[in-house]
């Protein structure tokens, strides 16, 4: 039987410690700033995370660039070659092209690794949602699970993925279209913040508001304590925009609820973070639906 990698894209926000103990390959997103083109590589080896949030902090703005068919293409190539086949998780296909440039540098590849197997699958998770499906399956194929088994188990296992964060600023939400200026002038005149989450089709959605910063990051340890499989005892994953105390305040108040210590922190990537600004707080966990 063949052997296969687990591939993502950067926007799963792994650290990088952790891609490399899995032993997952992952593709970087790009982004432009200052004149200048950077990849999202998990260690912020082209632009540290702190710097990029500090310019965007300072006014400076980004886009963003998808992973190309190309690059994709130079990537599985390489792993094809050696004999071994790919189980690739994207980014969510409602948020980035990523996913279908994956699936068409699979297809092509098909004609000349005609033994070789790339298999594709839309997460239809972002940030450490991705990264904690990711992990998952990194689990499950140390344990044994085929590429076709995985490729299963990922799919019965994305629409379990809960995303639930919050936001400080709620002027990057209004320039990335996913409120109105009246909403954001409104609602930073009043400290309201938004408690959203990404749903079923990937895509994110505005569920609540809470009034007050703290308010806002209690709010997303009570859906945990709603829809959480094993509050005590799942794997938890929490991501924020330079904003590490307010993270930790999260992790410290789900450890006093439920005694769970399987809390894993990261950044937000710069990626995802030119969307959701600085000061964004996200949390991870598998539930009973998203």
């Amino acid at each position: 039987m063949r052997d296969f990698v687990i591939m993502t894209d950067s926007c799963c926000d792994l650290t990088d410690e952790m891609a490399r103990e899995l032993g997952i390959v992952v593709v970087p997103l790009s982004l432009e700033m200052g004149g200048r083109t950077y990849r999202n590589w998990l260690d912020g080896g082209d632009i540290a995370f702190q710097d990029f949030y500090s310019r965007i902090r300072a006014g400076e703005t980004a886009t963003t660039s998808a992973v190309s068919v190309g690059d994709f293409q130079e990537q599985m190539r390489a792993i094809l070659s050696q004999g071994t086949d790919i189980l690739y998780l994207s980014f969510s296909s409602a948020l980035s092209t990523t996913y279908q440039s994956a699936v068409i540098a699979a297809e092509d590849l098909r004609e000349e690794f005609p033994d070789g197997q790339v298999l594709v699958v839309d997460s239809r998770c972002a940030s450490l949602g991705q990264g904690l499906l990711v992990y998952l399956c990194a689990r499950e194929k140390a344990a044994g699970r085929s590429l076709t088994g995985l490729r299963d188990y990922a799919e019965a296992t994305k629409g379990h993925i809960c995303h639930w964060f919050t936001v400080d600023d709620l002027n990057h939400l209004k320039r990335g279209g996913r409120i109105s200026a009246a909403t954001a002038l409104v609602g930073t005149m009043l400290s309201i913040k938004p408690v959203l989450h990404v749903d079923d089709e990937g895509r994110l959605i505005s569920v609540s508001k809470a009034r007050g910063r703290k308010a806002s990051l209690m709010a997303l340890v009570d859906r945990m304590e709603a829809t959480a499989l094993d509050a005590a005892n799942g794997t938890v994953f929490i991501s924020h925009g330079d904003c590490e105390g307010d993270a930790l305040l999260v992790a410290d108040e789900i450890t006093r609820r439920f005694g769970n210590r399987d809390i894993h922190l990261n950044y937000v990537g710069p990626v995802i973070g030119n969307h959701s600004g600085p000061g964004t707080v996200a949390l991870f966990f598998v539930g009973s639906k998203r």
